[in-house]
């Protein structure tokens, strides 16, 4: 892998790219493991090795200048290298009717290095972006390091022992934000508690009762389940009235399995997000309109003193 690009590409990051990558990388984790990564056999410590997360990143390309504005999942199976062209065509079409100027600039991962195996799904992407760029997250915590554990690849084609290979190579990158991102992370800067505790306690105060609820409910459909199969195998006598119960229950369930349902869920969730950005100009713009308003006003007490006119 060589040191740096050669390409002369300026890129640009945006917040919600690596905080898409991180949620991805911490649901995956506590779906997978909800344990620490860390077993004991005969006495002896082991660390087990951290899951790896696969998605792709899409934004605009301006010339020389490539931004990345948002990122989706995929589903990759890295032991056979293989990718679900159905899932990755479906979810461009939805974010093309939603932003209809962005397109799939490359992907994105997790791990400490880019690695060998990582150029199979750099090449499968190669058919809809001839040259993917690649954003790679390293999940390990470090106190010593100062920069974001993000660090950007293109794909180069260099001549090693006589064969041309496509190998990695760094790339500088900016963070960009826009106005909505700049007050989102800002908000969530100086988001204090009401009781005065401080934000880790109220979160794991939140996340503990919505374990706890999880664990009531899961252990009440156990019972159940425990109930049904036992007077299905004859060792309870069948009550009719409690089988109507139960099958009312679950006609109460959603369908939440049909592809209508996953279409119809994703144009609320867009709509939610626009309600929310607009929410937001319309903040800023309230914000600017007071902004212009006192310069008027100051502006003007100037202009009376020195006879010129107001400026806005």
């Amino acid at each position: 892998m060589a040191s740096s690009s050669s390409s002369g590409l300026t890129f640009k990051l945006h917040p919600l790219v690596i905080v898409n990558i991180s949620e991805h990388y911490t649901r995956v984790k506590s779906q997978m493991n909800p344990h620490p990564l860390t077993s004991t056999v005969n006495g002896v410590e082991n660390q087990q090795p951290a899951p790896r997360v696969y998605g792709c990143v899409i934004g605009v390309q301006r010339g020389r200048t490539v931004e990345i504005f948002n990122s989706f999942e995929l589903l990759y199976d890295p032991s056979t290298h293989s990718l679900d062209r159905s899932f990755l065509e479906k979810k461009q079409e939805l974010y093309k009717k939603v932003f209809p100027h962005f397109y799939i600039l490359g992907w994105y991962s997790t791990g400490s290095d880019a690695q060998e195996s990582d150029m199979h799904i750099h090449k499968a992407l190669m058919d809809i972006n001839e040259s993917p760029l690649y954003v790679l997250l390293n999940p390990a915590i470090n106190p010593a390091q100062k920069d974001l554990p993000v660090t950007i690849y293109e794909s180069e084609l260099h001549v090693i022992d006589g064969i041309p290979q496509l190998i990695f190579v760094r790339s500088s990158y900016t963070i960009e934000t826009v106005e909505a991102e700049r007050i989102s992370v800002d908000h969530v800067a100086h988001l204090k508690p009401s009781d005065g505790g401080s934000a880790a306690t109220q979160l794991a105060a939140h996340l503990t009762g919505i374990h706890s609820a999880t664990k009531m409910l899961n252990s009440r459909i156990r019972v159940l389940h425990h109930y049904l199969v036992g007077m299905q195998k004859g060792d309870i006598p069948c009550e009719n009235s409690l089988l109507r119960q139960v099958s009312s229950l679950l006609r109460r369930l959603p369908a939440i399995e049909s592809e209508k349902f996953q279409d119809d869920f994703l144009m609320e969730y867009n709509d939610t997000l626009l309600i929310t950005y607009l929410a937001m100009f319309t903040n800023c713009s309230s914000t600017m309109n007071e902004l212009v308003d006192k310069f008027n006003t100051a502006y003007d007490r100037h202009s009376r003193r020195g006879g010129r006119t107001a400026f806005i």
